[in-house]
């Protein structure tokens, strides 16, 4: 089933409405929808490069309000709608150490994950039902989800079709080095 559901997510990056459905998916994948943007974000920059960087701000600013989304689902109705959508995605064992981690990592939390291919559903429920601090939490996503896009996007705008190959392959890889990076520039920056 999630094998046609990514095919025809695919299939809606060619159309003429694909920047809307970019749009659509950036915002539901942030709080309930299990298909990544990437799925449309990478054959559309491959497509027409000149446009990445406007599909990769395309990308973030929905990411982020559909981030607010999945915030209130987690503060207002974790028990009653959010609890079962995680058991539904067998997230319940990954919220729990979530939940843990975040009580003393926030803020790094937020940063790092949302930088990473882990759903991004899970920090921002999560956000919401620690009743984490709400700009606080908007505007690390907007950090964090925009370097996430807009290094895809310069990766594909300057390698072309070799580095959506290893993008596919090494996601994990590469958006891990990007957060480590950002961690580690905050570490200096604090301890400096």
């Amino acid at each position: 089933m999630l094998q046609r559901l990514y095919s025809r997510v695919l299939a809606m990056s060619a159309g003429p409405y694909a920047p809307w459905w970019l749009a659509v998916i950036s915002f539901a994948e942030s709080s309930f929808f299990p298909i990544p943007p990437d799925a449309l974000l990478i054959p559309m920059a491959l497509a027409q490069p000149k446009r990445a960087w406007r599909l990769a701000a395309i990308c973030t600013v929905a990411s982020v309000a559909g981030g607010a989304l999945g915030y209130a689902i987690g503060y207002l109705v974790f028990d009653q709608l959010a609890a079962p959508l995680l058991h539904f995605y067998h997230y319940d064992a990954a919220f729990a150490r979530f939940q843990a981690t975040y009580a003393e990592y926030g803020l790094w939390v937020i940063l790092v994950k949302g930088l990473t291919p882990i759903p991004y559903k899970i920090v921002t429920i999560a956000s919401g039902a620690a009743h984490f601090d709400f700009a606080l939490f908007m505007a690390a996503s907007l950090v964090t989800r925009g370097a996430r896009f807009f290094l895809v996007a310069a990766l594909l705008r300057r390698f072309g079709d070799p580095v959506r190959a290893f993008i596919e392959r090494r996601l994990t890889l590469v958006t891990s080095v990007v957060a480590l990076s950002i961690v580690g520039g905050f570490v200096i920056l604090r301890y400096i």
